[in-house]
């Protein structure tokens, strides 16, 4: 009775992608112990599958992955359900979300053990130890409860990414075909299949929460083992298209654009996630060899256009207003699509300050549009993240805002919300300025509908834009229920909630 059970909760309705993470965890243990994926977005009923598994009696380790947001509206009802019909169990939490509130976790009395940061040594370590009756106190990246006290041991260095195991591809075939589940029709391609090419990033900003987990370190594949990965991937299961999961893949001028040459003969297309001021240091030549690799659109957080906000949310780097601007015009002639995140509503001393950054947002967003009208824009709501020390941090918690301390807190609608930084639960934050933001959203959306819905043809697009157009030449956003009409027949995607 030592086998491992690995669930993968439901994260998307559609377009499933494949679990990269947990693949990394069954990668880890892979020839030691007998492993099984459950994958939440493949079952019709995910928990009758996890319950036939440990009914067996050989699974005595069950790992789950949790982001935050939709993975919790499984991960904590079943983590509760199986512990308590198969209390013998020991139930472990890896991800974004347990890494971030292991208090909330840990204290729920159902999950034995977290993750904190990557698991690819962690876990196997673990088991390891508790197979063999030996100390796990001194495990890096574990955490645990022990004696009404949460124990948080010490942070491993982001170790070499290329020495790691392959992911365990033919064998994830095996459980779910990967042909059918996890290569989706997207607006890259009609296979489209996801990967991660390395870990972390370098920079610190104070509202991101990656921050806490790897602390500004930042490790990688070479360009050549990303290559080998997604060519097995295209020959043997036809994937025509990769979504890089990386937080930020260009991070390397040199293997962005080695990857770029040695991926150009296969005709996939692609997207990832930058800095802008990283790529703007990115030289016309290799911004052309990216684009001649097949990179269609690239994801940047922009976040403001106000340099003081920029200060205010930590952005680091050399990124201003001004620049945000001219790189949006820059990509125009590598027929590279600039998709610009902005994060409206972040705290001020007083409510007329707050309001006042959400105007000047909408004018700047406005202002980059028209340098170039094919950038993607996506809006966030600024939701707070628990990095320690920041000033940010310090500032929203002065202004009241507190998270759940329950774990089943986290999966009632208005924190379901939270999570997709949809409604941040903020103090500072009015419903008339969040109507502000989200009503200038439907209007926005309406004028440039996203290139990546590849549902919306072309005269519906032209309807909406025509709709939506004069309102956005006379800043009408109040009350744009014609146009959320529109959107809500069509089932307009909105790619920072429901992807590509």
């Amino acid at each position: 009775m030592n086998k491992i059970l690995l669930f993968n909760p439901k994260s998307a309705v559609a377009k499933h992608r494949i679990p990269n993470s947990i693949l990394s965890i069954a990668a880890s243990v892979e020839g030691k112990y007998q492993w099984a994926i459950v994958d939440g977005n493949c079952e019709a009923d995910p928990l009758a599958k996890l319950e036939s598994y440990l009914e067996t009696g050989e699974y005595k380790y069950i790992g789950f992955t949790i982001m935050p947001g939709p993975q919790l509206k499984q991960g904590i009802p079943f983590a509760k359900a199986i512990k308590e019909r198969f209390p013998g169990t020991v139930m472990i939490w890896g991800g974004y979300f347990p890494s971030t509130q292991p208090k909330a976790v840990l204290e729920s009395g159902y999950v034995d053990f977290v993750i904190n940061g990557p698991g690819d040594h962690a876990f196997p370590s673990l088991i390891d130890a508790l197979e063999k009756g030996t100390p796990y106190e001194f495990i890096k990246n574990v955490t645990y409860y022990a004696n009404g006290d949460i124990i948080k041991n010490p942070k491993e260095d982001l170790f070499e990414q290329d020495p790691l195991p392959p992911l365990p591809y033919d064998k994830l075939n095996d459980f779910y075909g990967i042909d059918k589940w996890y290569l989706g029709r997207t607006y890259l391609g009609e296979r489209t299949m996801a990967y991660h090419s390395s870990i972390g990033c370098p920079f610190t900003c104070s509202f991101c929460a990656v921050v806490p987990i790897y602390e500004a370190r930042w490790k990688a594949k070479s360009a050549k083992n990303v290559y080998n990965d997604v060519k097995y991937i295209h020959d043997k299961w036809g994937a025509d298209a990769i979504e890089f999961h990386d937080n930020n893949f260009f991070v390397s001028e040199k293997r962005t654009v080695e990857f770029s040459k040695l991926i150009k003969p296969e005709k996939m297309s692609w997207w990832g996630m930058a800095r802008i001021d990283t790529m703007d240091k990115f030289s016309d030549a290799s911004l052309a060899a990216v684009r001649e690799g097949g990179c269609k659109i690239i994801f940047f957080g922009a976040e403001s256009g106000n340099n003081l906000i920029l200060e205010q949310l930590d952005k680091g780097g050399t990124q201003t207003g001004d620049q945000i601007i001219r790189f949006a015009e820059r990509l125009k002639k590598f027929d590279i699509i600039p998709e610009y995140s902005f994060v409206l509503g972040t705290p001020a001393p007083t409510a007329k300050q707050v309001e006042a950054q959400i105007d000047f947002e909408i004018d700047f967003i406005k202002r980059v549009k028209a340098v170039n009208p094919r950038t993607e824009i996506v809006l966030y709501t600024y939701s707070p993240v628990p990095t320690e020390g920041s000033a940010l941090f310090k500032q929203v918690q002065e202004q009241g805002f507190k998270y759940p301390r329950v774990l089943e807190d986290w999966i009632s609608p208005a924190w379901e919300n939270f999570d997709m930084r949809k409604n941040p639960l903020t103090p500072w934050l009015t419903p008339e300025m969040i109507d502000k933001i989200r009503n200038f959203e439907t209007v926005l959306n309406g004028v440039y509908p996203t290139v990546t819905d590849i549902r919306l043809n072309d005269l519906k697009r032209r309807a909406i834009k025509l709709v939506a157009g004069v309102r956005y030449k006379v800043n009408m956003y109040k009350y744009p229920y014609e146009i959320k009409l529109l959107q809500r027949v069509w089932k307009y995607r909105q790619p920072e909630i429901s992807g590509f």
